[in-house]
């Protein structure tokens, strides 16, 4: 999370990277270049190194929605902070209390909305409708909610199995948390925009 917030400051504020397409890339080459790397003590340092970039050109990355939501209302970005970790929490705590494997039967069902969500997006960059978009948003943050019982619930499993690779197992969280991030940025946005259009 810190080379994340390291990553989005230097966008943001020192403008030495710009996210973007090389950013979005050289994040997705860093993640498979880490689940290529076997667990073991003697990669551990290496992985980490890597699990590092990739968190910092994530928040790179982060950066284009973040001016978007500066130029708005800058206090959006500490509310949709604060409001993820909340979420994240809640959500976390209730799949470590819940019984065990009880959400593991979400896999196939949250494929397969992940995979609706992509063709709307492929089908509404062509249709252009602001509502497609609304229900994109909020169907994704619904999601990506329903992705962290799953994927907690996932590494307890793996963690009991034998599956040690705590590295791995916190990219899977993380980018839950981003994208549960970046999705309420927009939508608090969006809100503020509605609002401040009204009283126009």
């Amino acid at each position: 999370m810190l080379m994340a917030a390291a990553g989005a400051y230097v966008h943001v504020v020192l403008r030495l990277f710009q996210g973007g397409l090389l950013s979005l890339l050289g994040s997705l080459a860093l993640m498979a270049w880490l689940g290529m790397t076997p667990h073991s003590p003697d990669t551990e340092k290496k992985r980490l190194a890597i699990l590092s970039g990739f968190a910092f050109l994530t928040g790179v990355g982060l950066g284009p929605t973040m001016d978007f939501v500066i130029s708005i209302n800058p206090s959006i970005i500490l509310t949709a902070f604060l409001a993820t970790s909340v979420i994240f929490v809640c959500f976390t705590l209730s799949a470590m209390y819940a019984q065990r494997r009880s959400y593991l039967f979400l896999g196939g069902t949250l494929m397969s909305g992940l995979s609706l969500l992509f063709l709307l997006s492929l089908f509404n960059m062509f249709y252009g409708s602001a509502l497609l978009f609304k229900a994109h948003l909020y169907i994704g943050l619904a999601l990506m909610c329903a992705f962290v019982l799953f994927d907690t619930q996932l590494i307890i499993e793996k963690a009991e199995m034998g599956d040690k690779d705590y590295i791995w197992h916190c990219v899977d969280l993380f980018l839950d948390f981003v994208t549960i991030f970046r999705k309420l940025m927009v939508i608090l946005a969006m809100n503020e925009k509605d609002k401040k259009k009204e009283r126009k």
